[in-house]
C-alpha cells in the first residue's frame, strides 16, 4: 500500500480537494492507499477545508468536510511514499525541511503528473471567485486519475 501526501499552503483549499479527489479515485479502482494532506503553514491547524473547497468536492459527489488541516512534519517525509505540492513554493518549503536526498526524491509537483516536467502550479483559489475553485478540482481530477492510472501499473 501507497502513502500519499498532499500539501498547500495552508491545507484548507487545494490540498484537500486532492486528497478528496484521490481517495475518491482509489475506491472506485479498488486500491489500497493511505493518503492525507498538509499545509506549509500553520496558520488553519485544525480547521475544516474552506467552506467553498467543501462544496465544490460536495458538487462532485466528494465530501472534504471530515478532514482537518495540519501542518507537515519531518516525520512526514519518512512515512509517506510519494508528496505532492500544488506549487513551486510548496515545492521549495518541503525540499527544505529534507534531510537526505530519499526525501527530496518524494517531493513532486503534481500537474507535472498531467504534463511531465512542466513545473506548472496549481493556482491557489482563496482570493478568487468560486470558478477558482473549480478550476483547481478540474486540474487536481486529471492529475489525480494519471496517479491512480500509475499506480494501477506499479509505476511508484
Amino acid at each position: 500500500m501507497k502513502n500519499i501526501l498532499m500539501v498547500c499552503l495552508g491545507n484548507i483549499c487545494r490540498s484537500p480537494i486532492a486528497h478528496g479527489i484521490l481517495i475518491d479515485k482509489a475506491k472506485k479502482h479498488n486500491l489500497q492507499l493511505c493518503v492525507d494532506s498538509a499545509g506549509t503553514g500553520s496558520w488553519h491547524s485544525g480547521a475544516q477545508p474552506d467552506i467553498r473547497s467543501i462544496n465544490t468536492a460536495k458538487k462532485h459527489n466528494i465530501d472534504i468536510s471530515n478532514q482537518k488541516a495540519r501542518q507537515i512534519s519531518t516525520i512526514d517525509l519518512d512515512k509517506y511514499d510519494i508528496i505532492f505540492v500544488m506549487d513551486q513554493q510548496n515545492y521549495k518549503d518541503v525540499v527544505n525541511l529534507c534531510v537526505n536526498p530519499e526525501q527530496i526524491k518524494k517531493v513532486r509537483l503534481i500537474l507535472n503528473e498531467v504534463k511531465k516536467d512542466s513545473n506548472q502550479s496549481v493556482p491557489d483559489p482563496y482570493y478568487d471567485e468560486i470558478n477558482g475553485f473549480e478550476n483547481v478540482f478540474n486540474l487536481l481530477k486529471n492529475a489525480c486519475q494519471n496517479i491512480i492510472n500509475k499506480l494501477i501499473k506499479d509505476e511508484y
